[in-house]
């Protein structure tokens, strides 16, 4: 555990918390229990709000879901050091967990999977993109607003995630070499599952990690335990006091795995072998948090349970919310694209207002 190289050059790897809940002193970041439990209660409601989740899309109730489970602590440690009023957030189609911490609310995020374009509406005073399905192409969406932040002397952080497999893509490489040109104010956020969809890491690369190419662009990286809470939450709050202080990009790449399918429309025993699941099923990351807190006294069965309770009750809830909205206003498509609406989108708006009409 504790920091150890990983390629020559100043690429390390981080982690704090092994397996069996034991952290390295060394090493541990100075945190309230408030915290920890904050962190702890945060990955909980992500595993119930993902558990939930595929049982309304087995149930005909939302349609084809991205499964977030394993990856709890790869988003909760970051969600923690991010700002609402000044950073933004720049997600792929996995980062549900990062937005309901942000404050999202979840029937929102389950609207997006059920097909409603309302699903794209993060929510007044929440800076967040619409989910990006493109492979890749967020990550320069992430520098613009990043160069943007820096050019108006802004205080925010753009955030641009991505998993191992948008790394393949060319985007990757020139978002990272603008950023690092023009310094801006861009966190390159990066959950290697080990898969992009059924190709593995080790066939997407020769290189051992994702995080040395930052050396390629002068950009500084490292790696963490993604299913590390401790880890992520530590390198998190490093790299963005990085950026906020005006240094220019970070990458991160938290080395985690995806417990299930890629999506629902996937079948994930075609092409994994049961042992590697096993593998990182012991590496769970709310058991091993569980585990520390347990040992520390921190919180005890009881606390768990209530909030597992808590968690399925804001989950139950959400479902409710979800299943009471209205059907969407047809016109409301012409609303949310631009700030000025151009000529043409009028012209089509009153087109569709009169076919609605009956033809008036």
């Amino acid at each position: 555990m504790g920091y150890t190289k990983i390629f020559q050059g100043e690429t390390l790897r981080l982690e704090i918390l092994d397996k069996d809940g034991t952290v390295d002193k060394k090493v541990m970041p100075a945190v309230e229990p408030e915290m920890l439990v904050t962190l702890y209660r945060s990955m909980r409601r992500m595993r119930a709000f993902d558990e939930k989740a595929l049982k309304l899309q087995r149930q005909g109730r939302i349609g084809t879901y991205g499964s977030l489970r394993g990856q709890e602590a790869a988003q909760a440690g970051l969600a923690v050091h991010l700002s609402e009023a000044d950073d933004w957030l720049v997600q792929s189609f996995r980062e549900h967990g990062v937005l309901m911490a942000r404050g999202v609310p979840m029937e929102t995020i389950y609207s997006y999977w059920k097909g409603d374009e309302r699903g794209n509406l993060a929510g007044a005073g929440i800076r967040c993109l619409p989910p990006s399905v493109p492979v890749g192409s967020q990550l320069l969406h992430a520098v613009g607003l990043g160069l943007g932040l820096r050019k108006k002397g802004l205080p925010g952080v753009a955030v641009g995630f991505a998993g191992d497999g948008a790394t393949s893509e060319g985007d990757f490489h020139e978002a990272l070499n603008f950023a690092g040109v023009f310094k801006t104010r861009t966190l390159f956020y990066i959950q290697n599952n080990g898969w992009a969809i059924s190709v593995p890491f080790k066939k997407q690369t020769a290189a051992e990690s994702i995080a040395q190419r930052g050396h390629a662009y002068n950009v500084p990286a490292i790696q963490v335990d993604g299913n590390d809470v401790l880890a992520v939450y530590e390198a998190s709050r490093k790299a963005l006091e990085h950026i906020r202080n005006g240094d220019g990009p970070y990458l991160i790449e938290a080395v985690t795995f995806r417990m299930g399918d890629h999506t629902t429309a996937d079948d994930h025993t075609r092409y994994r072998e049961p042992e590697l699941v096993k593998y990182w099923e012991e590496r769970d990351p709310l058991d091993r948090m569980r585990k520390y807190l347990m040992k520390e006294k921190i919180i005890r069965k009881a606390d768990d349970e209530k909030i597992g309770e808590e968690v399925t009750g804001e989950v139950d809830a959400a479902v409710k919310a979800l299943e009471a909205m209205p059907a969407p206003d047809p016109m409301g498509i012409f609303e949310t694209m631009y700030a000025e609406k151009p000529w043409y989108l009028e012209e089509q708006q009153a087109m569709l207002r009169a076919e609605l009409n009956g033809g008036k």
